[in-house]
């Protein structure tokens, strides 16, 4: 597994799934993180988990919103238990921002699956995703085997989950900063 993770490192330039700092958006601070799939299908183990709850920890210690980009394959399966510990880790963090009166904000980019979905990425107080985005917990062929029928056409899409309530708005890449101003603008005139 080292060898792996040091060989997606000199491929990637990145020392992980996920990167995580503070910036401003039109003057609006934040904290941010941004989830590569380019690294082992931006799955998420220990160090992801850590990370991302240590940038909530942030958010809330500099008492400012956060907004997580999320893209994954799932639970980075070969750390076992230890990977899926993250889910509940980020989300105990989740909780606690929430209580602390935050804003969390969830962009969700193609694909965003497995454990990431089951935990953090579906948490936002703001949900948004890119159009056309993959979307979902168990892969359709799974799902469709387990209750034994056929999925609707588009199900586990963006636009799929907007017509039924499961997030707030689909925004193209291009829109999505002025989109994210809008939201942390109205945000900060109401705190």
């Amino acid at each position: 597994m080292k060898r792996k993770i040091k060989k997606m490192q000199n491929a990637t330039e990145l020392n992980e799934a996920v990167v995580t700092g503070k910036g401003t958006i039109f003057g609006e601070e934040v904290v941010i993180c941004v989830m590569d799939s380019h690294f082992m299908m931006g799955s998420m183990g220990s160090v992801v988990g850590e990370k991302i709850a240590r940038a909530v920890e942030m958010a809330i210690e500099l008492k400012r919103p956060i907004i997580i980009f999320t893209t994954s394959g799932g639970a980075r399966m070969q750390e076992g238990m230890f990977s899926l510990m993250q889910m509940a880790k980020v989300s105990a963090a989740l909780g606690k921002l929430s209580e602390a009166g935050l804003l969390y904000i969830t962009v969700l980019t193609d694909p965003t699956t497995g454990g990431v979905t089951a935990s953090f990425a579906m948490l936002g107080d703001i949900i948004l995703s890119e159009p056309g985005a993959l979307i979902g917990f168990a892969g359709k062929r799974v799902i469709e085997q387990t209750i034994g029928q056929k999925l609707p056409e588009g199900f586990q899409r963006a636009e799929f989950l907007l017509e039924h309530g499961f997030i707030d708005s689909i925004v193209h890449r291009n829109d999505l900063k002025g989109t994210l101003k809008k939201i942390l603008m109205i945000h900060d005139k109401n705190r």
